[in-house]
């Protein structure tokens, strides 16, 4: 570690580095900073952190006791690329100042105890997560919670609805149909150098990434970010989610994770692709159903147990449930498969046996990633504790089973108020070896229940066109 500090030091020296930004995540997922001149960086400040008021920050300290530490994390430094004044930025987690120990409700802190209570257990030394997570790029938004004017309108040049838009330049037309942007070339595609130039920022900053394209709805768009560890990766979606906010905002454009912000055409997912190591040694391989594992059917068993209670993580807005929702293409039901796309956990084709991994298909971009890797990451491990055995894969088209047979099988949470009651009720394998407590289960649960009332209370246009002339 120490090399890691003399290196960073170093580097802002070499560098001319006039500031360092000190950034950390909130319960909700959104990320932070305070910028300090680089002049007051020195070794102590890796050993001592830096104070500052955490009353702020939604579902931490209360007024009277707000003083946290931020203790930077030096393996995290990178050059921020968008500031005009030569800033490095570090990670950090939050410290409790009285004990000096992780702040029970600081994510990135929970992340790290979910690692080291996984090699505890010592069937595993390494997790690796591999995300990817679906985004959409407006040319304008605007919206209104007023009392007395409440509602949002979006537009982009790829919606189909400026099909008939008169401009001064001319309408040009290759827009994607509703449900048709899976992949196509520009000029349809209207967004390949902004992806191309998201992708050589994240480069820039250490973070490497497999592949960009179109997704299915008008304005959509995945870049898959390659695997890494729970800590690492989660730092990373927290950098790429920036990044994507950066550059569209360089376009004259505005981009949102948000999971289903058009009615009738695709939202946005994360999924989530998990495996566990062991010495170098992918412990998901094996002998049993699509090449995995016996220990990895049981991983599966536990998230499929558990995933009620997982959504209020992996799916953590009123918005999230929005898109899943039963009979369309989100995959609600909670079944597995190697063939299925549709299945809540598919098994992707991999030749190796260092391919084989769990693929989880229902979380989404709205989610904190260091909460939800975690929590995924802890049922997992509770299926493999208590042999939790998935049952049989389910190869079957499951758009077009029968209703009597899509009864038989269970369902995610139909919204984030079932997710957090089942979450209340189902919480002891998020406890167990202290990585999760019912003081920061409990601040959480309460934090989204205000979203819940806001969201419960406020009159919605589709109420005026149903109800009004009743």
């Amino acid at each position: 570690m120490m090399t890691t500090i003399n290196s960073l030091l170093k580097k802002i020296q070499d560098h001319n580095i006039r500031f360092v930004d000190l950034r950390f995540t909130d319960q909700g997922g959104k990320l932070h900073h305070i910028t300090v001149d680089s002049a007051l960086v020195h070794e102590d400040i890796f050993s001592d952190g830096v104070m500052f008021d955490a009353s702020s920050n939604a579902g931490w300290k209360a007024v009277n006791e707000s003083d946290m530490i931020l203790m930077p994390d030096p393996r995290t430094e990178h050059i921020d690329p968008f500031f005009a004044e030569m800033t490095m930025v570090i990670m950090c987690d939050i410290l409790d100042p009285m004990t000096g120990s992780q702040y029970n409700r600081d994510p990135r802190s929970i992340a790290r105890k979910c690692e080291d209570y996984v090699c505890s257990l010592g069937f595993s030394d390494t997790i690796y997560i591999g995300p990817e997570a679906e985004f959409f790029i407006f040319d304008d938004v605007r919206f209104s919670t007023d009392p007395y004017q409440t509602g949002f309108r979006l537009d982009s040049n790829e919606f189909p609805l400026n099909d008939d838009k008169e401009s001064q330049r001319g309408n040009l037309a290759h827009r994607p149909r509703i449900k048709g942007g899976y992949v196509p070339v520009p000029p349809m595609d209207s967004c390949q150098d902004m992806r191309s130039e998201i992708l050589t920022m994240l480069k820039g900053v250490g973070i490497e990434v497999e592949r960009h394209h179109h997704e299915v709805a008008a304005a959509q768009h995945e870049i898959g970010i390659k695997f890494d560890t729970l800590v690492r990766q989660a730092d990373k979606m927290q950098v790429f989610k920036y990044v994507v906010h950066q550059v569209a905002s360089a376009y004259g454009k505005t981009a949102t994770f948000m999971p289903k912000p058009i009615y009738g055409d695709n939202g946005s997912g994360m999924h989530v692709h998990l495996s566990l190591w062991k010495e170098s040694r992918p412990i998901f391989s094996g002998n049993e159903y699509a090449g995995l594992s016996e220990p990895c059917l049981y991983f599966i068993g536990g998230i499929l147990k558990h995933a009620q209670a997982l959504n209020a993580f992996t799916n953590p807005s009123t918005n999230s449930y929005k898109r899943l929702v039963p009979g369309f293409e989100a995959p609600v039901l909670l079944a597995y498969s190697a063939r299925n796309r549709s299945a809540s956990c598919r098994i992707p084709y991999g030749v190796s046996p260092g391919s084989r991994r769990v693929e989880v298909r229902f979380p989404d971009p709205s989610a904190n990633p260091y909460l939800a890797f975690s929590a995924l990451i802890m049922a997992g491990v509770d299926g493999i504790k208590n042999r939790i055995h998935p049952g049989s894969p389910m190869d079957k088209d499951l758009y077009d089973l029968s209703q009597k047979e899509l009864v038989e099988i269970p369902t995610v949470s139909r919204s984030l108020r079932i997710a957090l009651e089942a979450l209340d009720k189902d919480r002891c394998f998020l406890k167990t070896g202290g990585v999760f407590d019912d003081e920061m289960l409990d601040s959480f649960i309460s934090l989204k229940m205000q979203e819940i009332l806001y969201y419960e209370r406020m009159p919605h246009p589709v109420e005026f066109d149903m109800y009004y002339s009743v």
